[in-house]
């Protein structure tokens, strides 16, 4: 097999998205983590919280779902939730379902890190403008609608053997 030259890879890193996308969200996410870092939550923990707080409570495949993450990956990522006490993983009415809640102290946790999300927010705000930061935010909620639909339509063409 022929190894691809340096002119066929330049335009791969110029203009990849997947590159593009990871590295700017390695960029926020690092600016994230640091800010968070007084509030004892990691910056993905928090997005946990947050969402399971919106939800009230939620079944963990729906709470996957909304997050965009593989039932597994969200699974294992709550483990230190619950151990801390910050949320319940409870069976549903049917025993195979597991409901997720915030607890009190997830509550008051939470709470406690908005104020560093907010500072860590405004700065990415700002230094966009709010214009950009609209575009983009509609840009990149399209593109994960659209990719989650693809990636659905892909797989069900795949015939695995």
């Amino acid at each position: 097999m022929e190894q691809p030259n340096l002119t066929q890879l330049t335009p791969i890193a110029a203009t990849c998205a997947c590159f593009h996308l990871r590295k700017a969200s390695r960029a926020v996410t690092q600016l994230f983590a640091e800010n968070m870092k007084s509030s004892g939550l990691q910056v993905t923990q928090f997005t946990i919280l947050v969402a399971v707080a919106i939800a009230g409570s939620s079944r963990i495949s729906d709470l996957a779902e909304d997050l965009v993450m593989d039932r597994t990956t969200l699974t294992r990522a709550l483990k230190p939730l619950v151990k801390r006490g910050l949320i319940v993983v409870e069976p549903g009415r049917d025993r195979r379902i597991k409901v997720v809640s915030l607890t009190a102290k997830g509550y008051a946790v939470m709470s406690k890190a908005v104020p560093f999300w907010q500072e860590a927010q405004a700065h990415v705000v700002d230094n966009l403008g709010d214009k950009k930061w609209n575009t983009l935010l509609t840009l990149l909620e399209t593109l994960s609608e659209n990719t989650n639909i693809l990636s659905e339509s892909l797989s069900e063409r795949c015939i695995y053997t």
